[in-house]
C-alpha cells in the first residue's frame, strides 16, 4: 500500500499546475478508496519553497502592483491575486498532511478535503481569468502565505493557530466586501465564484480551529491564551481589521479571541506594541 505522506509530498513539490491539480484529485480518491496508509519510511523534510510554475514571478508583497477595479486589467489583477492565494492554499493543505505525523485519521481526511476544495477554487478563478483574456501567471505575485508555513513547520499547533486562523481567516473579513464591490461593478460571475470560496473558506478556517483546540487540549493548554500569545509573537504590528465577526464565529473563533484581535489592530493603528 502506498503512503499518504509520500503522495502528499509529491502534491506539494510538483511544479506543473495541471499535474498538481490532477494529483490532488487522484490522491484524494485513493485515500477515500483506502489505498493509502499512514506509514512512511522517511521523516518529513523541510520544504522551503513548494512546487510552482515558472510564472507568476514571485516578488516582495510591497512590489505587487496596486489593483484598481475600474479597469479590466485591474479586475484581472485582483482575480489573479486571489487565484495565487488559492494555488498556495493547495500546497498548504498538502503540506499539513505531509508534515504532521501521529495525528488522528480525521486530521488527514480534513486537510485532504481542503486541498480538493482549494484546487476547485483555483480552477474557478482561473476560468474567470481566461474569460477576461488572461491566465494564471500573467501578473506578479508574492509568497508570504508560504513563508509563514515554513516558519510554522516545526509544530502543528503553531501552524493551525497562525496559518488558517490568522492568514487565511483574513479572507473571511475581506471577501464579503469584495463580493459587494463586484456586484456594484456588474460582475456577477466573479461575485458568484467568491461566494463559493467564502462558504468553503469558513469551513477551512473551522478545520484549523478544531485541530488547534484539539492540540491545545492534548497538551493541557488554554486555547484562547495560547492563540493570543502566538498571534502577538508572530504578528506583532501586522494584524488589521475590520473583522467579520459572524464568519469568524462560524469558523470557531471565540469572542475573547476576536476582542484580542481587535486590540492588536487598534494598537497597530496607533503605532503601538501589539504583543499580548
Amino acid at each position: 500500500m502506498d503512503s499518504l505522506f509520500d503522495s502528499a509530498k509529491y502534491c506539494v513539490t510538483v511544479c506543473d499546475t495541471e499535474i498538481k491539480l490532477r494529483l490532488t484529485q487522484q490522491t484524494a480518491d485513493a485515500w477515500q478508496a483506502g489505498l493509502l496508509s499512514l506509514k512512511s519510511s522517511s521523516k518529513p523534510e523541510p520544504i522551503m519553497l513548494p512546487g510552482h510554475p515558472m510564472k507568476p514571478v514571485l516578488v516582495a508583497p510591497v512590489d505587487v502592483p496596486k489593483r484598481r477595479l475600474n479597469t479590466k486589467e485591474g479586475l484581472a489583477a485582483l482575480i489573479h491575486a486571489i487565484t495565487h492565494i488559492e494555488f498556495n492554499a493547495i500546497n498548504l493543505a498538502w503540506d499539513a498532511v505531509y508534515r504532521f505525523r501521529d495525528l488522528p485519521q480525521a486530521f488527514y481526511h480534513d486537510w485532504i478535503t481542503v486541498a480538493v476544495e482549494e484546487a476547485h477554487h483555483f480552477q474557478l478563478l482561473r476560468g474567470r481569468l481566461n474569460e477576461l483574456g488572461c491566465d494564471y501567471g500573467d501578473f506578479p505575485a508574492h509568497n508570504s502565505l508560504w513563508d509563514m508555513a515554513a516558519r510554522t513547520a516545526f509544530d502543528p499547533l503553531v501552524r493551525m493557530a497562525l496559518v488558517p486562523r490568522v492568514l487565511e481567516a483574513r479572507g473571511l473579513d475581506v471577501t464579503p466586501g469584495l463580493i459587494k464591490r463586484m456586484r456594484q461593478a456588474g460582475d456577477e460571475k466573479t461575485a458568484a465564484v467568491l461566494e463559493i470560496i467564502l462558504r468553503d473558506e469558513i469551513g477551512h478556517v473551522a478545520i484549523g480551529s478544531r485541530w488547534f483546540k484539539y492540540l491545545c487540549q492534548r497538551r493541557g493548554l488554554d486555547s484562547e491564551q495560547t492563540f493570543h500569545t502566538l498571534a502577538g509573537q508572530y504578528f506583532s504590528g501586522q494584524v488589521s481589521g475590520p473583522f467579520h465577526y459572524e464568519s469568524r464565529q462560524q469558523a470557531g473563533f471565540s469572542m475573547e479571541e476576536l476582542k484580542a484581535l481587535e486590540q492588536m489592530a487598534i494598537a497597530k493603528a496607533r503605532g503601538g506594541n501589539t504583543a499580548l
